[in-house]
């Protein structure tokens, strides 16, 4: 029976809960090509590691594992003549910092509250679910899925 290791790809569902058991997200498919190559969270890699098809699992993330600690230096209160007219809240805006995106959170007559934090920055998950395909890719097969990921 197949395991998952390095250039597998791997077919799972997958279920993300809050510290209160709240649902955040839920997929009945969701595919990631194991590795190290940054498409799920480290350690869920890890503790998948090994696993064959049928296998469930139950991860606990802290927010440093999941999608990071919440950080108030991500929040910025920018006067509203320093930005684009047409923003509206949900609007995205790059930061200076490579990779930095700002969506716009709140709008008052003068500021606009701008939060670079991810959504689910600072939260505790709990990640459950069942490994329900793996195949064992070549290499040629992995630098095509990799050079897909770097054109989008």
């Amino acid at each position: 029976m197949l395991k998952i290791e390095k250039n597998a790809l791997v077919s799972m569902s997958i279920k993300l809960e809050d510290d209160n058991g709240n649902l955040v997200d839920e997929s009945d498919e969701m595919i990631y090509l194991h590795g190290g190559y940054n498409q799920i969270f480290q350690k869920l890699e890890d503790e998948l590691e090994e696993a064959k098809v049928g296998d469930s699992f139950n991860v606990k993330l802290t927010p440093a594992e999941a999608f990071g600690e919440y950080k108030e230096s991500f929040v910025l209160k920018e006067l509203l003549e320093d930005l684009p007219e047409d923003i509206s809240v949900g609007t995205e805006l790059d930061g200076e910092e490579e990779g930095v995106v700002y969506v716009v959170e709140s709008i008052d007559e003068k500021h606009a509250i701008l939060n670079a934090n991810h959504e689910l920055a600072g939260i505790a998950l709990s990640v459950t679910g069942e490994i329900l395909e793996i195949e064992h890719l070549s290499d040629e097969a992995v630098e095509e899925i990799l050079n897909m990921e770097h054109e989008h």
